[in-house]
């Protein structure tokens, strides 16, 4: 049931990330409080939505060029230099807080700062999980990782909101300024040393770092229609329906429950995640409709957040909250599934890179555009409105993409080389394309494995 964890170097990654994921959760429930407790009532809603606009700014600019750098360089080594930056940025936040903060405008900055490292961090992380485990295992691997952030995702906001009661948001900060240190120390205690995979069609190690390498990256994910499909879902699904920017104003204004009541609903998604994430640990492979599955599991994502906004009861909202939470455990178990075992590992990062302006620029715009329905037609109107937009977009995008519907267990449980084949000729085709050229002349071809085979 745990098989990925046999693997020494995976096993230190997951303990550290588990650990570091609780505190970016606390920060992120912490930095939403903290803002709305420094702007005016009447600019609240505009304020948190700021929030996500700080964080996406980033992300749209490096997402590429990030992608390349998880490619072309030692993956564990980039992750060491992330997670470092992070911390340092962390403990500026807390020790500013400590000295009293009474402008929001630093938020904004550190906030975009740390998405910025952020971005570099991602592709290199989801990078280097398939290069720690033999492929057989990668399903296993994707649903341990989900059980780690969604329960860092219910401890971490329920510890803050208790903290935030009893203390100060600044000492959240420093709680997660000391929780990247577990990550950078697994990260120097791996055997691995963090190089490109050497894949079953041949020796590839590190690419090279350049505007082609990007825009294959690109072709790549465009030309191959499950992957581009997934990613599409990703963003309107949550562009739409995400409404957690919004929590502060529906325990203070709606529910009345004050920061206790908002840690555990902030925490409400994440508890009906890590039960669902739990039970997909040993189910994954029993589901044989995944296409079809991960369709009606965004559906379902959507009507819940339709309920949540017409709540008037916190353990109703809770519950909504929890389902959508269980909701997107399902499908983004799936989305990762398809798209890890569908992209060779040389193009890897490249692929996580065009992913990430998706699936984190979904819900940081619309972070951005529920505070400004928020701030001109109310919160109930906001969140309403934007599950109605996700159930619809989803349909759109199930109707347009019947290979999605019709995807099954036989297409991504094919461990052999013909999974990789075809997303390795997906990339070369992309590649002539790009280049004009074709052979070993061609950037992603003109690489060097790695001298020690990563375990």
């Amino acid at each position: 049931m745990f098989a990925a964890l046999q693997h020494r170097d995976f096993r230190l990654l997951w303990a550290g990330l588990l650990l570091s994921f609780t505190g970016t959760f606390m920060q992120a429930a912490a930095m939403l409080w903290h803002v709305s407790l420094l702007v005016p009532d009447n600019r609240r809603a505009l304020a948190l939505g700021f929030v996500g606009l700080a964080r996406i700014g980033p992300i749209l600019l490096f997402s590429l060029i990030s992608g390349v750098a998880a490619d072309a360089l030692n993956r564990r080594i980039l992750m060491i230099v992330t997670q470092s930056i992070m911390a340092l940025l962390a403990a500026v936040l807390a020790a500013l807080t400590l000295h009293g903060l009474h402008t929001v405008w630093p938020i904004y900055a550190l906030a975009a700062c740390s998405s910025a490292a952020g971005a570099f961090d991602l592709p290199a992380r989801q990078a280097l999980v398939p290069s720690l485990i033999p492929r057989e295992h990668l399903p296993n691997a994707i649903s341990l990782n989900t059980i780690a952030m969604q329960t860092a995702s219910v401890v971490g906001p329920a510890v803050g909101g208790l903290m935030i009661a009893q203390g100060s948001v600044a000492w959240v900060y420093a709680v997660n300024a000391v929780s990247f240190l577990f990550v950078i120390a697994a990260l120097v205690a791996m055997k691995g040393r963090g190089t490109t995979h050497i894949d079953g069609a041949g020796a590839r190690g590190r690419g090279n770092f350049s505007v082609a390498a990007a825009l294959d990256g690109l072709r790549f994910v465009f030309r191959a229609p499950l992957i581009r499909s997934t990613m599409l879902l990703d963003f309107f699904a949550t562009f739409f329906s995400s409404a957690t920017a919004l929590l502060p104003i529906f325990a203070q204004d709606v529910l009345h429950v004050g920061a206790r009541g908002y840690g555990w609903l902030y925490a409400a998604p994440a508890a009906g995640a890590v039960l669902t994430s739990a039970a997909m640990v040993g189910g994954v492979d029993r589901l044989t409709h995944r296409g079809r599955a991960l369709v009606v599991s965004v559906l379902v994502y959507g009507l819940a957040t339709v309920l949540f906004g017409l709540s008037t009861s916190f353990w109703l909202t809770f519950a909504c909250l929890a389902v959508t939470g269980a909701a997107d455990t399902v499908s983004m178990i799936f989305r990762n599934l398809i798209r890890q075992l569908e992209t060779p590992d040389y193009m890897r990062g490249r692929m996580i890179g065009v992913n990430m302006v998706f699936f984190m620029g979904g819900p940081q715009l619309g972070e951005l555009e529920a505070g400004l329905v928020a701030n001109w037609m109310g919160p109930v109107v906001s969140v309403v409105s934007g599950g109605l937009g996700c159930i619809f977009a989803t349909s759109w995008i199930a109707a347009r993409t019947p290979a999605l519907r019709r995807y099954g267990k036989a297409q991504d449980s094919g461990l052999g080389p013909q999974v990789t084949q075809g997303a390795q000729d997906s990339g070369s085709r992309a590649q002539e394309e790009i280049t004009g050229q074709g052979g070993s002349g061609s950037p992603l071809q003109d690489v060097q494995p790695p001298s020690t085979p990563i375990p």
